[in-house]
């Protein structure tokens, strides 16, 4: 189900932002937020009447002081609930807010998690920039946007109904001069979304293109090309700041357009009510000539009048921003996902014996199909797929693990077809040992031992061969290696995954080029951790191009031979 999105264009309500029905909780709150600050803006004309009453009959010398009193109590007690309601819907907005911001940020993190592995997606740090930077930009439209929208819907109306009772001249002003400001905040907001949207651009390419230099650090260190990165980042971080720049000058801008409308419509009232107060002005009202009360009430109400439409143009530029976002979320919205069979979740084992078997399976990679070959292994069988490098090797051991959908076939386990309600507990069976380790943020220990189970680790190192390698770490298995195993090398960061898999006790083992690119002696080693593996019953899959693997697993099915 989509999140946040822009309407389509040929919506009436295109400067609207739509929520996911999966937010209406929060969609509710925000109009319950928005219906009490209508209420304690509502409540203002009562104080301006009191004020009114207290300040006329102060000019002509006839109020009581036991009056005078009940008139500042009312007052006090009308502003006290003004404050409390307005308090109350400052606290339902930004709860609001943090629901709908939460539910997005996890549906993005759950929707790229579940992301098949060879299908395309947007860069990791361009997602993070999104989640951490991007997202956040929804608070003020939420918070402060939103509300503003629904008190200039019903405010600027009410006070024209009351001011029109005591004064349809006044009245007559208020309409005159309050349309203008919309108008011009719509011209404004044109270049607003487009600089707010240039601005969003360069905070992603700014986090891609920082993630990519620190991936490539030992290459620029290599190529000496450290000032030549420097220079590419202050010129990124000198464009973000022009970007930047530009969206608040937009922003003051439209302020100061507000500003200068809101302050001649306010104008215009003071002189059409001093002047009838003078006795130059004999038109306008309905019974007779403008009072005292009903001249200060008006000059009251007038500025009220306009705050709606001051803090609609106040957050003008959030409402921007807030566009933008939506305009790159509705881009990831739009992008399909090949997503992984299952919710990636802990799931008992499937039963049944570990046979796997396919048919007829087509995967569909950058458009266009790839047929792979039928195989049946049994369990506590061995069998190595080769090939030439993009046959498929990767793609059929991600099918055999549920990671990667295909488009047409079938894949049968422990008797019954892989579907997405299965492969969660056809997981729980399987360890993966991939070509490019990856470790978690944490201690070693707790890297080989995933599902907390308090194993012994000390056979699992054993048939892996690693004891030596966790004997060096500072802290033994207390070492943290870093997401990619900095301080070791690559076969023994090949090698500590074996064990991995071997402390989950699998009964199936999918490995991708575990000796590529090793010595002879390392990748040796790593040969003799899978044949410990499978002296335990575990049924192997391996893709590989190494001869001497190949022949020690004893059975081959070679991808794009016609097999």
């Amino acid at each position: 189900m989509k999140g946040i999105a822009l309407p389509d264009s040929s919506s009436p309500a295109r400067d609207k932002i739509r929520l996911a029905a999966l937010e209406r909780p929060a969609q509710r709150a925000l109009r319950r937020a928005g219906l009490l600050a209508i209420l304690a803006g509502a409540l203002w004309p009562l104080q301006a009447a009191t004020i009114a009453f207290l300040v006329s009959h102060w000019v002509n010398g006839t109020v009581a002081p036991a009056i005078a009193l009940i008139a500042a109590a009312i007052f006090t007690l009308i502003g006290g609930l003004r404050a409390l309601l307005d308090h109350r819907a400052g606290a339902i907005a930004f709860n609001a807010a943090d629901l709908i911001l939460g539910h997005e940020r996890a549906r993005l993190i759950t929707r790229e998690s579940l992301r098949a592995g060879t299908s395309g997606g947007p860069a990791s740090a361009a997602l993070a920039a999104m989640i951490a930077q991007k997202l956040p930009m929804l608070s003020p439209y939420l918070t402060r946007y939103r509300p503003a929208a629904v008190r200039v819907v019903a405010l600027p109306a009410l006070l024209i109904v009351i001011t029109a009772c005591i004064s349809w001249a006044a009245a007559l002003i208020l309409i005159m001069t309050g349309p203008l400001i919309p108008v011009f905040m719509a011209l404004v907001g044109i270049a607003a979304k487009e600089a707010s949207a240039r601005q969003l651009s360069e905070i992603g390419d700014m986090n891609t293109l920082l993630m990519d230099r620190l991936g490539a650090l030992l290459d620029i260190r290599l190529l000496d090309a450290g000032e030549r990165t420097a220079r590419d980042f202050t010129a990124r971080a000198e464009g973000l700041q022009t970007r930047t720049l530009a969206v608040l000058r937009i922003a003051f801008l439209s302020s100061s357009v507000l500003e200068l409308f809101a302050a001649l419509g306010v104008a215009m009232m003071a002189v059409y009510v001093g002047f009838s107060l003078l006795g130059s002005l004999h038109f306008g009202t309905w019974n007779g000539p403008l009072t005292l009360a009903q001249g200060i009430f008006l000059l009251l109400l007038a500025p009220d009048y306009f705050q709606p439409l001051r803090d609609l143009a106040a957050a003008w530029h959030d409402r921007a921003a807030a566009m933008a976002v939506a305009g790159e979320l509705a881009v990831l919205e739009a992008t399909p996902v090949a997503q992984v069979l299952g919710q990636g979740i802990a799931s008992a084992p499937l039963t049944g014996a570990p046979i796997i078997e396919t048919s007829g399976i087509t995967v569909t990679r950058a458009g266009r199909p790839l047929h792979l070959p039928d195989l049946y292994v049994g369990a506590g069988e061995r069998l190595a797929i080769t090939g030439p490098s993009g046959a498929g090797k990767s793609t059929l051991l991600a099918v055999l693990a549920g990671l990667e959908p295909v488009s047409a076939g079938e894949v049968r386990v422990s008797g019954t077809p892989l579907t997405a309600e299965n492969a969660d507990a056809w997981r729980a069976r399987l360890a993966w040992a991939a070509q490019s380790p990856h470790f978690l943020d944490a201690t070693l220990a707790q890297n080989l031992d995933l599902r907390e189970t308090g194993t012994d680790l000390a056979p699992a190192l054993a048939a892996a061969q690693t004891e030596g390698v966790v004997a060096t770490l500072p802290g033994g298995l207390q070492a943290k290696l870093g997401e990619t195993g900095g301080g070791i090398s690559g076969g023994e960061a090949r090698r500590l995954m074996l064990a991995r898999a071997y402390a989950g006790a699998p009964e199936v083992l999918l490995a991708d080029e575990p000796t590529a690119d090793l010595d002879a002696e390392t990748a040796q080693a790593v040969t003799d951790g899978l044949m410990a593996m499978a002296a335990r019953g575990i049924t192997l899959i391996v893709a590989t191009h190494d001869p001497r693997l190949i022949a020690t697993l004893g059975r081959e099915l070679r991808l794009g031979a016609g097999i």
